[in-house]
């Protein structure tokens, strides 16, 4: 049975650095934010497992469509794709809305976006949530020396192809990437939702365009890499594109910092544990600094 939201999230048209995003916002008005940052390639919807029982705790539950992706903006250029310019989207996001600090929360490419935006403003990350996404210093360094992990990130390469990729991604309605999705049970009988974002004009490129302005435009490692904000890593073990040993270097980059592993999950650990990753994303919560 599909998944239908009691407190199903409004939709709203955000200006940020420049762009509008369209951010689903759930929880009532007076509740403290949290954002949530979806990866590739998800939209809003990958996060509908988290909203309902966020904003039933009372949490103002703020989950953008990140730029390029189903209804937000999606600038033609690859420049436009930089880490920068997702950061100072985040930034843009919270000023939009009249916050000073946020709970941030992000998965894959969110996760990146959530690492950047905390190591470049850490007054404004109250507490950092990161799920399947290593810090960058160690993916870097890991990247660099470990071929297992150069094999599992293969597909970077191919983005780089551009129309190629495009051709080969968007065949047989999104088949490549439905079928990767399908592979999750809770995501089989929706997976037309993601279909019809992958299907808005022009969101392939853009969704593609992250991966070619990383590699274009590789973001500098920060000077300092340490995270002082109160940080829960989530990692599913049986993630088939980062490895899991990059989850400990990663939580020894946060002197506040916790770890926890999920045996049986996967690289989409939200999705294949939401009650287990829901438990511990409230447990941490509550039991951060207000």
């Amino acid at each position: 049975m599909a998944t239908t939201l009691v407190n199903f999230p409004k939709p709203h048209y955000i200006e940020t650095n420049g762009i509008k995003l369209h951010v689903m916002i759930a929880g009532p008005s007076s509740g403290e934010p949290v954002i949530l940052l979806h990866g590739f390639p998800e939209f809003w919807f990958g996060w509908h497992q988290q909203i309902e029982p966020l904003a039933e705790q009372g949490y103002r539950v703020i989950v953008p469509d990140q730029r390029g992706y189903n209804k937000s903006d999606k600038p033609a250029a690859v420049k436009a794709y930089r880490v920068e310019e997702l950061v100072a989207d985040v930034i843009g996001l919270i000023d939009a809305l009249g916050y000073d600090k946020v709970r941030l929360v992000g998965h894959d490419w969110g996760g990146a976006v959530a690492w950047a935006t905390v190591l470049a403003h850490p007054q404004r990350v109250q507490q950092l949530v990161i799920a399947n996404l290593p810090h960058p210093t160690v993916f870097y360094n890991y990247v660099r020396s470990r071929p297992e992990q150069m094999l599992k990130s293969w597909y970077i390469g191919f983005f780089q192809l551009g129309g190629l990729a495009e051709t080969a991604l968007s065949a047989n309605h999104y088949a490549v990437m439905a079928n990767e999705l399908k592979k999750i049970a809770s995501l089989r009988e929706v997976i037309n939702r993601y279909q019809d974002a992958w299907s808005q004009t022009g969101a392939l490129t853009a969704m593609l365009n992250w991966y070619r302005a990383v590699v274009q435009y590789m973001p500098a490692l920060p000077a300092d890499d340490i995270v002082e904000v109160e940080t829960l890593i989530l990692w599913g073990k049986r993630d088939a594109y980062l490895s899991h040993h990059m989850a400990q270097p990663s939580v020894e980059k946060c002197p506040n910092g916790k770890l926890i592993l999920f045996e049986l999950a996967s690289h989409f650990v939200q999705h294949d544990a939401p009650m287990q990753f829901n438990r511990h994303l409230l447990d941490f919560f509550s039991k951060g600094n207000s």
